[in-house]
């Protein structure tokens, strides 16, 4: 995106994770759920996704206070079939809820071969990329599909009103014989670009590098701040193959939502997410062993694959993040300029120290 940022300060990771889950314990959320909500935005930010890592934080500050983000208690249990399970999430913090679902999952995939958790009506989700990893590489497969039910920004392929969320998909999965034995983890959206990178063009007066948005009109345009002037996000694929964007839209949506029976039809306001998260055990199928022979030779196929003239080798979806991520853990996590200073009001509000 148009004009360059400043240089990303490095901090020691455990402190900012103790520093944000002082912050959220201060404002009355329950000590583990402010610490596994820590934890994953920091590992967002370990892994460079900085829209959605502790630059959330006071957004998330901002909700407890009003009333919109729940601190304490646990899910509403919609239904439980052992390997099929649904839950209310009662506007519960979403990386606690989605890290509990995954627990629950890695606890029971063993016997059933795959479970599936459908959450509806959670608060905000955060980064996708932060939940894979330690699913992968515990040799299982990890799928996610998410959606927001309160937004409606994405335009629907030839339509010119938002109708969708951004409606995030992930996965992750061992392979076994990429370079460093690399995990594939994956992070993508029906929409071309997200609420919150739109968001932070607009606040910073940068606009994106190619047109991404629609006006009102129905006119492409790299300008972020026509979603607040009537504009919508064009769905992956553009005005040429939108109908690709708007397809896996849909099945989020549907999946995560109608999964959980929480989602639009209730008319939910603000940052309010549904998750429809499966975990596969490949040993339940034809085993660990020829999954990753498979995955290995797909995968090296990709990475053989000669790289377009002026760019870099191929990569995998994730490598770049898991690179990232092992710079953080020896040199310390690279939090982009004004992420620290937009947690200084709270800081001082709820007596934490800053790190």
């Amino acid at each position: 995106m148009s004009a360059a940022s400043e240089p990303a300060a490095r901090h020691d990771r455990d402190a900012l994770v103790r520093f944000a889950a002082a912050l959220f314990a201060a404002a009355g959320m329950e000590a583990g759920k402010a610490a596994t909500v820590a934890d994953i935005l920091v590992e967002a930010d370990m892994m460079g996704h900085d829209t959605h890592g502790l630059g959330l934080a006071a957004r998330y500050l901002d909700e407890i206070a009003a009333g919109h983000l729940a601190t304490t208690g646990e899910p509403g249990v919609v239904s439980d079939r052992g390997a099929c399970v649904a839950w209310d999430g009662r506007r519960l913090p979403g990386p606690w809820l989605v890290t509990k679902a995954i627990d629950l999952a890695l606890e029971r995939v063993g016997q059933y071969g795959m479970v599936a958790v459908a959450i509806g009506n959670a608060h905000h989700m955060a980064c996708l990329a932060a939940y894979p990893r330690r699913v992968a590489e515990r040799g299982l497969v990890l799928t996610m599909a998410t959606s927001a039910p309160g937004v409606a920004t994405v335009a629907p392929f030839g339509g010119t009103r938002g109708a969708l969320s951004p409606a995030p998909i992930a996965a992750g999965f061992p392979t076994g014989g990429t370079p460093g034995g690399d995990p594939v983890l994956i992070d993508i959206s029906g929409s071309i670009t997200t609420n919150n990178m739109a968001a932070r063009l607009a606040r910073e007066g940068r606009r994106y590098d190619r047109p991404w948005l629609m006006d009102a009109e129905g006119n492409a345009t790299d300008d972020p701040n026509v979603l607040t002037q009537g504009g919508t996000v064009l769905p992956a694929g553009g005005l040429d193959h939108g109908q690709k964007g708007y397809g896996w839209g849909l099945l989020s949506e549907a999946l995560s939502q109608g999964m959980s029976g929480l989602g639009r039809a209730e008319k939910p306001a603000g940052m309010t997410n549904a998750a429809f998260i499966q975990v596969f055990d490949p040993a339940a199928f034809g085993g660990l062993d020829a999954f990753t022979r498979q995955t290995a030779t797909i995968t090296a196929n990709c990475l053989a694959s000669p790289p377009r003239a002026g760019g870099g080798k191929v990569r995998l979806p994730g490598q770049s993040g898991l690179r990232k991520r092992e710079q953080a853990l020896r040199e310390g996590v690279a939090l982009r300029a004004g992420i620290l200073d937009s947690l200084r009001p709270w800081a001082e509000k709820l007596g934490v120290p800053m790190p």
